[in-house]
């Protein structure tokens, strides 16, 4: 099947042409001939299915006829993160070449006054995240009455990141006569409630779950001990042996780990960027800008560069962590060995991860090969214990082998002193002390000093002292 029997029109599949796309995909397939009939869809596809292209192209199809009013776009598209929102806002820029189509990203990180602008001209295609599109509507600067066709993008996401609340809201404010398109990786309970409550009689479509890694990627497994230092000197190793290592995606699971290990990376004079959701866009943009043009060859990344980001040529990903989630696994070494080129992913594991490996070689339902020893096969002085922390509560592994005063231990070591024998007073003996009953009254350690003898009579009331307003004599009141 090619992308003509679709039913898209001719500017649309003049763009595709161009693009260099002849055979659709088959969420592809399957769906546009849907959106085109103004159905509700509902799609089950993982991310890299090419669903992104299901539907901006009949969604470009459909807007040829029509134009935008001020403040009120005439298509919605929701995503969880900035990232995914900047990518479908290229795809309509790709795919969009021979329209005339105004498109609109709303996303945090960016000043609310282009967006105004923006929104305020009128526009055909609105890409927002669901937290800044609530803004503006709150700001009074957007109406959402318009909406012809509303896309929820990558559902289990937004239930993950806490979206879901906002996503109900936003669903209320457009016309209940819109088309709805929903997109899901999965379909748990959650999800499923929200697609029987926003979709109308949905064609479902369902793509084969991506749990298979592409036969391009070699994977292999890197024993290594628990501690951060030996990971990051076992991380150190693998990128300085590594072979054709053009450039480079490191994985991490927590945000924190992301800022720590470039700033580790930094110091061992490796080019390096990151990117974390904490970072506000401009930094996130041209973090992947520089990573992109090859610039900076080595990325620090957290989940939000796993799923939906097309870097094309990444000749290696490292898992710094495993995920928490085997199907994360996939998605992060599935940054390389696209379009039909070789890559390379090493995943650290240590005996604490035991666990979350058979997860991820179940799902994959494959044994991933070891690079050098096995967990098993690894030395003891490897697995070091932890080593907590000083007194004080100072952690011993964040001072960077300083002191207190930035010296370096070594520094500080001064010789062992001998200890010197004390001289101690011999103890009369026992028949010589004087009996307990004939000894000095040891002087009370109370904080309540100066109370004076304990032989003088107790104070009664206010004792010798009585306040001045009490003395004072008051005249009977007069009968009237």
């Amino acid at each position: 099947m090619s992308f003509a029997e679709l039913g898209l029109s001719d500017k649309v599949l003049q763009a595709v042409s161009a693009a260099g796309y002849t055979q659709p995909t088959p969420i592809q397939a399957q769906a546009i001939p849907h959106v085109l009939a103004r159905k509700d869809v509902l799609g089950i596809a993982q991310t890299g299915t090419g669903k992104t292209a299901a539907f901006t192209l009949p969604m470009l199809t459909l807007l040829e006829t029509g134009r935008a009013r001020a403040r009120m776009p005439r298509t919605l598209i929701l995503e969880p993160t900035r990232e995914l929102a900047a990518q479908v806002e290229e795809n309509f820029d790709k795919y969009g070449v021979n329209h005339r189509l105004s498109v609109a990203l709303l996303i945090g990180g960016v000043s609310f006054g282009d967006q105004d602008a923006k929104i305020t001209r009128g526009v055909d295609v609105l890409i927002a995240t669901p937290g800044r599109l609530l803004d503006h509507f709150e700001r009074g600067k957007l109406l959402l009455s318009g909406v012809e066709l509303l896309v929820i993008d990558e559902a289990d996401r937004m239930l993950d990141m806490g979206f879901i609340p906002d996503i109900e809201r936003i669903v209320k404010l457009v016309p209940f006569t819109r088309q709805t398109l929903f997109f899901s990786a999965t379909m748990p309970p959650e999800i499923q409630r929200l697609a029987d409550a926003f979709l109308h009689n949905p064609v479902r479509l369902e793509v084969a779950r991506a749990s298979s890694t592409a036969s391009t990627i070699t994977q292999r497994l890197v024993a290594t001990g628990s501690e951060d230092y030996e990971k990051r000197e076992t991380l150190r190793g693998l990128i300085r042996n590594a072979t054709d290592l053009q450039n480079a995606i490191i994985f991490c699971n927590r945000k924190r780990d992301v800022a720590v290990l470039h700033r580790s990376l930094q110091k061992h004079d490796f080019k390096v960027a990151a990117l974390h959701g904490d970072m506000d866009q401009r930094a996130r943009m041209d973090a992947l800008a520089a990573f992109r043009s090859g610039e900076i060859p080595l990325l620090v990344a957290s989940d939000v560069a796993a799923r939906g980001l097309d870097i094309p040529a990444v000749s290696h990903v490292f898992n710094y962590d495993i995920p928490h989630h085997a199907e994360d696994y996939v998605h992060r070494i599935g940054r390389t060995g696209r379009a039909g080129r070789t890559g390379a992913a090493f995943t650290l594991v240590s005996r604490r991860d035991e666990k979350s490996l058979a997860a991820v070689e179940k799902l994959i339902d494959k044994k991933i090969e070891w690079e050098g020893p096995t967990l098993a096969e690894l030395p003891a002085s490897e697995e070091r214990p932890s080593r907590g922390r000083e007194r004080g509560g100072r952690d011993k592994g964040r001072s960077g082998g300083r002191g207190r005063r930035g010296e370096p231990r070594e520094a500080r070591e001064v010789e062992a002193v001998e200890p010197q024998p004390v001289e101690r007073q011999p103890r009369e003996p026992r028949e010589q002390r004087e009996p307990r009953e004939q000894r000095e009254p040891q002087q009370r350690r109370d904080h309540r000093r100066d109370r004076g003898d304990d032989n003088e009579p107790p104070v009664i009331g206010l004792g010798d002292h009585v306040p001045a307003f009490l003395m004072r004599s008051t005249a009977p009141k007069k009968a009237k």
